[in-house]
């Protein structure tokens, strides 16, 4: 992390991400293009310096804004599936669709 003493949790579609500010952080996609901003307002905890707020469930007033950096894909997740006794063998792959961000300012 940029500066582990400055950090927020917040919540985006259901996961949770500890992030700095000036950090570059891959989320899952996110609709917006390339240069757009975001605000993200559920923000769970937030450390100023060492100074902790905890939010029940959300801080109020609180908020983290970014910028979009670019929409790419992760790397390649494989699976395989395997019948015994049938001869039959599987092999699949995907690709996670991610949101790359940078994280401009913890408020």
């Amino acid at each position: 992390m940029a500066n582990d003493k400055n950090f927020a949790i917040i919540k985006v579609k259901n996961n949770q991400y500890k992030v700095s500010e000036g950090e570059i952080v891959d989320m899952d996609r996110m609709d917006g293009e390339a240069g757009e901003k975001l605000t993200f307002d559920e923000v769970l905890l937030k450390s100023n310096s060492g100074k902790v707020e905890i939010g029940k469930p959300t801080i109020e007033k609180a908020t983290v804004t970014a910028e979009i950096v670019e929409q790419t894909k992760g790397k390649k997740v494989t699976t395989s599936t395997y019948k015994a006794k049938a001869r039959t063998r599987r092999k699949v792959g995907q690709r996670p669709k991610l949101t790359r961000i940078k994280i401009n300012k913890i408020n």
